[in-house]
């Protein structure tokens, strides 16, 4: 078997495990699937195992594939590096991308990264979908997204992490609050308020793990789903959020809320874009990647 053979068959295999599924893994290397099967069918010949069995969820990796993939997929990233698969894009031709955001994210970080991508590419176009925790992993492995952005932490093999900022907090109450008036509050006074917190898997629960560990779990009156329904809860009444620094001045310049400075220390939440590995990423994907790295990462 060639030197060229075996480098295809590697790569094949890392896919395999990486996306479960040989019909993404035929997509990703522009072949068909009977070609994905009859190298898969090489492989475990090869290796002597099955490799993969098929599941529920797809193609579940034996344990001698679990054994096999790291060193496999280092093998294979070192070799996209040298290549350098970035340069192989050209973005003057018509391209669509995908991202996926929380919906922080869709009022945050898309206009940044629509203005980059805009800059570099006009023609392009962009598909957002909406974050999930559960199927984000998926999403992107199958190519379904290019690129997530998000503060949980997806902690898989087959994705490439990348972190791009930083995000504190900050309270918010309505501008005509009776009692919090002030740019600062003290830890009673927030004692004596009614608390709304976001419940869900969207990222930041920072916010109601300060409650709770403040005690004042009781005492959280409101529980909604997205951090963009804040505002308009909060300027009608006397609840009192707690929300990331940067949305949370964006609130105030659209909305009669105000923000001020906590009486506790909350630890920053880390915002990070999200990839499938090479060989998995395309060189488009890889090129988008860069567009969201430079509209997002250090953000002051």
């Amino acid at each position: 078997m060639g030197a060229e053979f075996d480098l295809n068959l590697i790569r094949t295999f890392v896919l395999l495990y990486e996306t479960r599924s040989v019909t993404a893994t035929a997509d990703v290397l522009a072949v068909t699937q009977p070609t994905v099967s009859y190298g898969l069918g090489k492989l475990r010949r090869r290796f002597g195992d099955d490799l993969f069995v098929r599941g529920p969820g797809g193609l579940n990796p034996s344990s001698e594939a679990e054994r096999l993939y790291p060193a496999l997929r280092t093998a294979i990233e070192q070799l996209d590096v040298t290549i350098g698969a970035a340069t192989q894009f050209d973005p003057a031709g018509p391209v669509s991308f995908s991202i996926g955001l929380t919906d922080l994210g869709e009022v945050n970080s898309l206009p940044l990264v629509i203005a980059e991508l805009c800059a570099r590419a006009p023609t392009a176009t962009l598909q957002v979908h909406a974050f999930d925790i559960d199927t984000a992993e998926d999403q992107l492995t199958r190519g379904r997204v290019d690129a997530i952005v998000a503060s949980p932490v997806l902690d898989s093999v087959r994705l490439s992490r990348v972190p791009l900022f930083t995000e504190g907090y900050s309270g918010m109450v309505a501008t005509d609050h009776p009692r919090l008036r002030g740019a600062f509050v003290t830890d009673a006074e927030l004692r004596a308020e009614q608390h709304i917190v976001v419940e869900g898997t969207t990222g930041h629960p920072a916010p109601r793990h300060a409650l709770r560990t403040h005690g004042l779990e009781a005492k959280i009156a409101v529980r909604v789903t997205r951090f963009a329904t804040l505002p308009y809860v909060v300027q009608h009444t006397q609840h009192v959020a707690i929300v990331p620094n940067r949305i949370a001045h964006a609130m105030a310049e659209t909305h009669r809320v105000r923000t001020f400075a906590l009486p506790w220390t909350i630890e920053p939440a880390e915002i990070a874009v999200y990839t499938r590995r090479t060989p998995g990423r395309s060189a488009a994907q890889t090129w988008f990647l860069d567009v969201i790295r430079t509209a997002l990462q250090d953000l002051p």
